[in-house]
């Protein structure tokens, strides 16, 4: 049914997709698709890495682990946007087309009033993308 599958992930927050990567590492053994981790960093130096080529190499780092823990074929996407808080979605969204992800599975909050103003990633990247999404309620 799907062929390849996308996770968006935070590096730095990685305790709060623990019941999304758990859910993908499932659907990627049901179906025999491989998953693709995405990461969005910047140009600038921050928490987790000082430039994109770190960031890039930490993702691989945490794709092999997860195929190795699970027994699952892994890949990782690594993403560089001038602003990842405004691009985030597009960004994902983007790298979805690229990596010819048909199930992108994500994580995200528990709804609340707030997203009337400001929506969820991933209701916005549900609405958006040409992939089907499976949002995992953190």
């Amino acid at each position: 049914m799907f062929s390849r599958i996308m996770v968006p992930v935070d590096l730095a927050h990685i305790g709060t997709l623990k019941k999304a990567l758990k859910c993908a590492a499932d659907l990627s053994r049901l179906y025999g698709a491989p998953v693709t981790y995405a990461g969005v960093t910047t140009a600038l130096p921050g928490k987790l890495a000082h430039t994109p080529e770190e960031f890039a190499r930490l993702l691989a780092a945490f794709a092999e682990e997860q195929g190795k823990a699970e027994g699952i074929e892994t890949g990782f996407h690594s993403i560089l946007s001038h602003d990842p808080t405004i691009d985030l979605d597009p960004a994902l969204i983007r790298a979805a087309g690229e990596i010819e992800a048909d199930l992108i599975v994500m994580a995200s909050h528990l709804p609340n009033p707030m997203d009337y103003v400001w929506p969820s990633n991933g209701g916005t990247i549900a609405m958006h993308s040409k992939a089907s999404v499976f949002v995992v309620r953190t």
